[in-house]
């Protein structure tokens, strides 16, 4: 595994990492907060032991610096300082540390809770698991191709860019924009329950058809809600459901399958359902051919107040470019050469 270890004193530095490459990790170091910041947005450690007490950024700032940023996965945080207090240990884990050492450090003790925190970043393996039930779902409409890909990233760069503005209050942060990236693809996971006539149908569905074709989004928010009983800490469970039931919905009340309106809709649904559409508009299927960007824009913003949430849509005209390029290198005939 690949540590970061921070701390401005070098012999600490330097008795960290060799303790650390004696039980085989691979070792970067930083001397301060913000150059471990800078660290880790430029790769793909995913743990860190940092001191408590330095110059520029201490270890409390990065701690929350880190659960602040979008870093596109969890980031494990061991904090290490000669603090011994029950109150500094609370302070540490407030912050967003996900354990605690007190120096001078034991390298048997070390080995043990790096151990600890490799087993919790292996529960992230539920990413893959949960992009894998995404892609069963896909594999019965071969004609969506690069869509899961494609609708993660526009979801995502919409919750960036509302968090940066502060549209939302706050409700949204780091970690609602990890999960929305990695819940997302699981909106239309109700389709395994459709039948292949209705689902594969070569053209647009008649009225009865379309009728089934709607009862994906709670079938599928059926299936992820057992899943959440099972596990209620499971907050990606939530959010993936909330998706899954609600990417229908439109914000005037008049979607389906609960005529939810406003804010009633939950977040997650009402900016994925931005992310959606626009993919399928600019899409080519077997029943329309897609549209331009400019037809595509039209569309989306001319839907604010009814169908989608405004604050989404001024979003979406912000990120537009970004949505270009993201719509280029996911393409569908870049998906075909590749997996051929």
């Amino acid at each position: 595994m690949q540590i970061l270890i921070v701390d401005d004193d070098p012999i600490q530095l330097a008795l960290l990492e060799n303790a650390l490459a004696e039980l085989g990790h691979k070792v970067l170091t930083a001397a301060n907060g913000r150059e471990a910041m800078r660290t880790l947005k430029g790769g793909h450690c995913r743990m860190v032991v940092t001191d408590w007490l330095m110059p520029e950024m201490d270890g409390l700032e990065l701690c929350r610096a880190v659960r602040e940023e979008d870093l596109g996965r969890y980031v494990y945080v061991v904090l290490l300082t000669g603090k011994e207090r029950t109150s500094n240990v609370v302070e540490g884990l407030s912050a967003g540390a996900d354990d605690f050492m007190t120096k001078p450090f034991e390298p048997s003790e070390l080995a043990v809770r790096i151990n600890v925190g490799a087993r919790v970043l292996s529960l992230e393996t539920r990413d893959m698991a949960i992009f894998a039930m995404a892609k069963l779902a896909e594999s019965r409409d071969p004609e969506t191709g690069a869509h899961l890909d494609r609708v993660r990233s526009y979801a995502r760069a919409l919750a960036r860019d509302l968090a940066e503005t502060g549209e939302f209050g706050g409700l949204i942060d780091g970690e609602f924009i990890r999960l929305i990236h990695l819940t997302s693809p699981l909106h239309d996971i109700g389709k395994v329950a459709i039948p292949d006539h209705v689902l594969l149908k070569p053209g647009r569905l008649d009225d009865r058809e379309f009728e089934i074709m709607k009862t994906h989004s709670e079938q599928g928010a059926r299936t992820l809600d057992n899943a959440l009983r099972q596990y209620p800490e499971a907050e990606f469970l939530r959010m993936a459901r909330d998706i899954a039931r609600a990417h229908h919905e439109r914000f005037d009340g008049t979607g389906y399958p609960d005529r939810r309106a406003g804010d009633d809709i939950p977040l997650s649904a009402r900016i994925f359902a931005v992310a959606d559409v626009y993919d399928a508009l600019v899409s080519k299927r077997v029943y329309k051919e897609a549209f331009t960007q400019d037809v595509a824009r039209k569309i989306v913003v001319d839907g604010a107040e009814t169908q989608f949430d405004p604050r989404v849509v001024q979003a979406f005209v912000r990120r537009e470019p970004q949505f270009v390029e993201i719509r280029q290198a996911h393409s569908e005939e870049r998906t075909t050469v590749e997996a051929g």
